[in-house]
């Protein structure tokens, strides 16, 4: 096995992983895993530039996650930068300080190149598995945009959508610079109307209805997951191969978007830097499974941070560079 270091920055958080790592097997062991909100996302579907707080924020934690890679002496890091990243003008900014600070240059990867790290990360342990049939469809619901991806031992379609949490929430639901607490139904018509016509978009390329099993990855699928199973606190191993109805999606959905601020922020498994966009990432979730006809989503904590990791490992076995 091999240690090595995966960072993956999205439009709202920034995640670490180090674990041991063996791609032949699919075994992965993880030794620190961590996530903080950092919202680095923030405007930038309005402004197109990455703000100066949201820049600080983002390098602050990964000042915290040079640390912990040092402290656990990871062989290889491979930082990988999502949506926001992908979008900004001033990203020559962003990319100078992860390097000052981390000693490698954030790949700012293609859409369809996220989508490969999120299904090989979210697929790789459930081979062989007799109660999920293939072709999977894996989606993965970011801050700024949503992956979806169908295969079953590999790849065979992927398409990158710009309907993420953040976005959906900072283009529909803002109102005089404030999220709108509750949103107004015609606020969540016109956000309905944006992520349908994405799933057109998306089903240019991705069969999405020739799916047997839908895979859901990220923070708007786990904490729906968490709110289905009635955790007080935040438990990634329940909540890890969970299977949520989509009756059950709806519900929540419905109630998460006539909820006021402070009712979602008293939902205990909710992190804070979700509170404002979940109604959002909920309703993106259910739009696909509507679209899609699944009776139900089986969730994943494993994404695209361990697909980053599986390649990091991979890599280093076959002798590539790496850093």
């Amino acid at each position: 096995m091999t240690r090595v270091a995966a960072v993956d920055c999205g439009t709202n958080s920034i995640r670490l992983l180090v674990a041991d790592a063996d791609p032949r097997t699919g075994e992965l062991v993880d030794l620190d895993r961590r996530m903080t909100i950092v919202r680095l996302g923030q405007g930038v579907d309005r402004t197109g530039r990455l703000a100066p707080e949201a820049l600080e924020r983002t390098f602050a934690a990964c000042r915290d996650y040079a640390a912990a890679i040092k402290e656990h002496g990871a062989e290889r890091l491979r930082f990988v930068a999502t949506s926001a990243s992908r979008d900004a003008e001033n990203r020559d900014e962003f990319v100078r300080g992860v390097l000052d600070i981390l000693g490698v240059e954030p790949e700012v990867v293609t859409g369809d190149q996220e989508a490969e790290f999120s299904f090989t990360g979210a697929t790789k342990e459930l081979a062989g598995r007799d109660d999920l049939a293939t072709p999977y469809l894996v989606v993965d619901i970011g801050g700024g945009s949503t992956e979806f991806v169908v295969g079953a031992e590999h790849v065979r379609a992927a398409r990158s959508v710009d309907i993420g949490c953040v976005r959906m929430t900072e283009r529909h639901l803002v109102h005089d610079g404030a999220v709108t607490d509750p949103p107004t139904a015609e606020q969540v018509a016109a956000m309905r109307a944006d992520i349908e016509s994405a799933l057109d978009l998306a089903e240019e390329t991705v069969p999405l209805r020739e799916a047997r099993t839908l895979v859901g990855l990220a923070g708007s699928v786990t904490t729906v997951a968490a709110i289905a199973l009635g955790l007080e606190e935040y438990d990634s191993e329940r909540i890890h191969h969970s299977r949520v109805s989509l009756a059950r999606v709806r519900e929540i959905t419905q109630w998460l978007l006539r909820s006021t601020h402070a009712e979602r922020a008293a939902i205990g498994s909710m992190h804070p830097g979700r509170v404002d966009v979940i109604g959002a990432g909920a309703l993106v979730l259910l739009s696909i499974m509507e679209r899609t006809g699944a009776e139900e989503v089986v969730v994943s904590e494993h994404d695209i941070l361990d697909g980053i990791a599986f390649k990091v490992a991979e890599d280093a076995e076959a002798g590539r560079p790496g850093d």
